[in-house]
């Protein structure tokens, strides 16, 4: 699912690893990323087809936060400074659960606190690795492969530029228009009559 989600949403591999809870809106069928590159935050598409799946795996993160607050071992999530210092007690909300949680609990190097960090990027990028393998796919393919296909794939179905660049966070268009030249010759959606 954190593949598909990477490719549905345009996102990068920390983007996702580092997503709340309340990063998510069914109703909205957005995503927030926030502190994305350049510490920036920007709005994306939540697939329809991905919500079940969302759902889903909530209800066992859910668990696993309830056991969590339960058991009392963690000090919550990591916040950012001026956020914790500002609330300090929203690192135990639900709110602020990670998407993806870590198996365990590690030590804050700074502050030192026992925390649930979220999922780290190796274990997405290493999955991402294996299933390629396992497909047989012999081109070189990593994790940001999918957001690659993700505004490709929007360009060739008839989106604007300035759409794309916004979804995937660019600040500069011609980051974003490097995908113009990886899109499929065929952008215009013309079938030759040759095709049929």
């Amino acid at each position: 699912m954190r593949a598909r989600l990477i490719y549905g949403c345009g996102l990068r591999v920390q983007e996702c690893a580092s997503l709340r809870i309340h990063d998510l809106d069914f109703e909205q069928s957005s995503l927030t990323i926030r502190s994305g590159k350049g510490d920036k935050d920007r709005i994306t598409v939540l697939p329809e087809s991905l919500k079940n799946d969302l759902h889903d795996h909530l209800e066992g993160v859910r668990r696993l936060y309830e056991r969590d607050v339960a058991e009392g071992v963690s000090e919550g999530v990591w916040l950012p400074e001026a956020l914790e210092r500002k609330y300090p007690n929203a690192g135990r909300e639900w709110g602020w659960f990670w998407l993806f949680p870590a198996g365990g609990y590690s030590t804050d190097p700074r502050s030192k606190k026992i925390r649930r960090h979220h999922l780290h990027v190796s274990i997405l990028q290493r999955r991402f690795k294996q299933a390629v393998r396992s497909a047989g796919i012999v081109t070189r393919a990593t994790v940001h492969s999918l957001r690659h296909s993700f505004a490709t794939h929007l360009l060739e179905k008839g989106y604007d530029i300035r759409t794309i660049q916004e979804l995937l966070g660019h600040a500069n268009l011609q980051t974003t228009m490097i995908y113009t030249h990886v899109a499929g010759r065929n952008i215009l959606g013309v079938t030759s009559p040759l095709d049929g």
